[in-house]
């Protein structure tokens, strides 16, 4: 029996998606560049057969860090009612047997969803998170951000982990649906459990800064330097060591060499409409 599909959740309908963009070849092998593949998504609620997928998508943010992985996409996937796994549209096949297995056992290509820190904070992997988040924060934030995350984390319980991870080069248009879609699930969730009443969220983004730290951080999903922006601390770190080409993120840009880091952000829960919002705009310029 096919997962249970959202109902109207398709954040890109046709999208023009170069996350499976193939590198084609003449027939003499010489590489000819890059083409364009059309992909419709929709995002769906994660189910027990998107383990996987979701664990590597978590893979992508944590890297080598010391939390247990399969603990925390356990919490994810036991979180009904909050949350969306994206993947390709059932409508993509006309072949139905092709449709079932496609939407019970597809490739799971981003996540949107939130964590409940205080709900879960005997659970050993937050525990190893905010171990995490304590040390990083120690090594590499300044005193008054320090500061000011140790005052946050001290003074506030209802504190979430907001999880915004996709493939490399999906593009930022398919963010506006998932996240839409989390803020209404959480609306919905805080009426029947307070514990959703969320005064922080927390996040982690993929970026890039050039080697030669002559030019911009480059986000590796563009709508994340909006939460950056409207963040009240963050703090950023280098991953080159844990880091390999197939999920380090974006490389080159403009023939400069791209050194991937992690950027840590904590932001008020009252802005999330205002970001998502922003991200709107961004991505949809001609629409506002």
């Amino acid at each position: 029996m096919a997962g249970s599909r959202k109902k109207t959740r398709r954040p890109s309908k046709s999208e023009s998606d170069n996350s499976g963009s193939d590198g084609e070849e003449s027939e003499s092998g010489t590489y000819q560049g890059q083409k364009e593949i059309q992909a419709t998504f929709e995002g769906r609620n994660p189910e027990g057969h998107d383990f996987h997928g979701i664990k590597q998508l978590l893979n992508q943010l944590f890297l080598k860090a010391h939390i247990d992985l399969s603990q925390m996409t356990d919490l994810l996937i036991a979180q009904h009612g909050v949350g969306s796994v994206l993947k390709q549209s059932y409508g993509d096949s006309d072949d139905e047997d092709e449709d079932v297995e496609m939407t019970e056992e597809g490739d799971v290509f981003g996540i949107t969803s939130v964590v409940n820190l205080g709900s879960h904070k005997e659970t050993p992997c937050i525990q190893q998170f905010y171990s995490l988040l304590e040390e990083l924060c120690k090594k590499h934030a300044d005193q008054a951000t320090q500061a000011n995350i140790q005052r946050i984390l001290k003074e506030y319980r209802r504190v979430g982990f907001l999880i915004n991870e996709r493939f490399v080069n999906i593009p930022a248009q398919i963010s506006v649906a998932m996240l839409n879609s989390l803020y209404d699930e959480i609306q919905r969730m805080k009426k029947k459990d307070a514990s959703y009443e969320f005064e922080y969220y927390i996040m982690i983004s993929k970026t890039c800064i050039p080697k030669d730290n002559k030019g911009d951080e480059v986000f590796s999903n563009d709508e994340e330097e909006i939460f950056s922006k409207n963040a009240e601390a963050n703090f950023v770190f280098d991953v080159t060591s844990e880091s390999d080409t197939a999920i380090g993120g974006k490389w080159m840009s403009d023939d400069r060499e791209l050194v991937p880091h992690r950027r840590v952000l904590i932001f008020q829960s009252n802005k999330l409409k205002t970001i998502i919002d922003q991200i709107t705009a961004f991505v949809h310029p001609n629409n506002v």
